[in-house]
């Protein structure tokens, strides 16, 4: 017979299935192997740890395909496969495949990058802080505890905040750095009093039991419990980059090495969108009318502000193609917080919530994409100013042809089918819930990125001025570009693969 203390201790131990926390335990323990590695090997060899690093990327990416035959899930409580830590869902593969894809290409232009620097960068560091940030925005998605999802949350931050200062010695990075460490430590200490409140008012951190004790919370614990999840939503509408929480976004992007602002402008937002999709439908809706009309002014807040910034660029300013960018990122967030917010007032909730996740899939390859030829441009131009595309066609007719295609998914618009698929599925989810009024907002924000996105591609096309001296691709460059390119085309060739691909199955 067993005693009392052994039952006891048995009912805590928690069974671990290695496969399901197999794709972020792989980056994490890749990103390891190469720190331990950068201290016996030479300078003349470095570049083995980056193609290690891809290597490991890749590895954790394919590991994804054994979990597709059914939900997985591990660290359960009692051994119950109802309240668990981590799960391994349809929505989970979905959003680990986006993160680790687009850590995959971000390593990808980094390998040119830390060539290019030519030993400016210490490369041990940054790849083992790469695969580690990657790691936590893989462990993230799969987060079913309000305890595993701020230090995935954290994990997936830390090391981006050491990246983007990564650049010893060179001013606007660590000015970037420190600007987006603390405004992410703040939001992130709102968050963390967020959740006290919210486990003060129900007794536990786990999601599901959340939603069911939050709403029969004692009635003298009811504000705590609003305020909790008023809290909770704001480090997740940081990592979002929603307005007003955005003010880091163009200079963190600027100060940071191209790759990493490419890693953050899509795996940062994977992050912060899959967490906020989390606390709120799966934990808190019973208190959708606290957060479905808080996500709806801050999507119409986001996409205005985003979009008028990027309006407002000046092609001739240093780095004004990567602020273009950072801007527009930030207007396409508002797009993404729509169908979140009209999961509050749809009867279908996983049909809105696959929305967000499609335009994620889209927004990630053509940005990526973007970010990559802008990466191409800076070898020879690095002061990157929207003016130094003109004529592009004329030296490298590739590129530009690219660009253009990525520049016109982005504005929605043929033969960019995919992008324009993607809004008409956010569009649709709104007007589904009865948010005529977002959808309205959304159709004039179109309208003004219409503007300079179709400016810039259209100086691609334009005469050059001077003449450009022709540098041939790095090979991990040039791989990057055709990946997105393709993926960019054939899903404008089978929109409807990506609504099938994002059908979560999150409930």
């Amino acid at each position: 017979m067993s005693s009392p203390a052994q039952s006891a201790a048995q009912s805590v131990v928690q069974s671990v299935d290695w496969l399901a926390i197999a794709p972020p335990t792989v980056a994490a323990l890749v990103g390891l192997a190469v720190l331990v590695g950068d201290l016996f090997i030479g300078d003349n060899r470095k570049a083995v740890l980056g193609w290690t690093s891809v290597a490991g990327l890749a590895a954790s990416a394919l590991l994804l395909l054994p979990l597709l035959d059914g939900d997985r899930s591990t660290f359960c409580l009692n051994g119950s496969t109802d309240v668990c830590s981590y799960t391994a869902d349809r929505f989970t593969l979905v959003i680990q495949f986006l993160v680790l894809g687009g850590a995959l290409l971000a390593a990808l232009l980094s390998v040119t990058a830390l060539k290019d620097a030519d030993r400016g960068l210490p490369e041990g560091e940054y790849w083992f802080l790469l695969l580690s940030s990657a790691a936590g925005a893989a462990l993230l998605p799969a987060s079913r505890d309000l305890a595993t999802l701020i230090v995935a949350l954290e994990v997936a931050s830390l090391p981006a905040f050491a990246l983007v200062g990564i650049r010893h010695g060179d001013r606007k990075s660590s000015e970037a750095a420190l600007k987006f460490f603390l405004s992410s430590v703040t939001a992130t200490a709102v968050s963390l009093m967020g959740i006290s409140f919210v486990y003060a008012s129900t007794g536990t951190l786990y999601l599901t039991e959340i939603a069911d004790r939050i709403q029969h919370v004692d009635p003298q614990l009811h504000t705590l419990a609003q305020a909790g999840v008023v809290l909770t939503l704001i480090g997740f509408a940081f990592k979002t980059a929603a307005v007003p929480f955005h003010f880091w976004v163009p200079d963190t992007y600027v100060g940071a090495p191209l790759p990493i602002a490419a890693y953050l402008s899509v795996v940062g937002k994977a992050v912060g969108f899959s967490g906020l999709i989390l606390v709120t439908v799966v934990a808190f809706p019973s208190y959708a009318d606290v957060w479905g009309p808080a996500l709806a002014a801050l999507a119409a807040l986001t996409m205005t502000v985003g979009n008028v910034g990027a309006l407002r660029q000046q092609a001739t300013r240093a780095y004004s193609a990567v602020r273009l960018l950072a801007w527009s990122s930030v207007g396409q967030a508002g797009y993404l917080l729509v169908p979140i917010a009209a999961a509050a007032y749809s009867d279908d909730a996983q049909k809105a919530i696959g929305s967000t996740v499609a335009y994620a899939l889209m927004y990630a390859a053509v940005n990526l994409g973007a970010f990559a030829v802008a990466a191409l441009v800076a070898r020879t131009k690095p002061l990157n100013r929207v003016s130094d595309y003109r004529g592009l066609y004329a030296t490298r007719p590739l590129a530009a042809l690219v660009l253009g295609f990525f520049l016109l998914c982005l504005a929605g618009l043929p033969p960019g089918i995919i992008g324009l698929f993607a809004k008409v599925t956010v569009f649709s989810a709104a007007v589904d819930a009865g948010l005529g009024w977002l959808a309205v907002i959304m159709a004039v924000n179109v309208v003004i990125a219409l503007f300079y996105y179709l400016q810039w591609t259209a100086l691609l096309f334009r005469a050059p001025e001077g003449t450009d001296e022709r540098h041939r691709a790095p090979a991990p460059l040039t791989a990057a570009i055709a990946l997105t390119a393709v993926l960019a085309i054939a899903l404008s060739g089978a929109p409807q693969l990506v609504l099938r691909f994002a059908d979560t199955g999150l409930f």
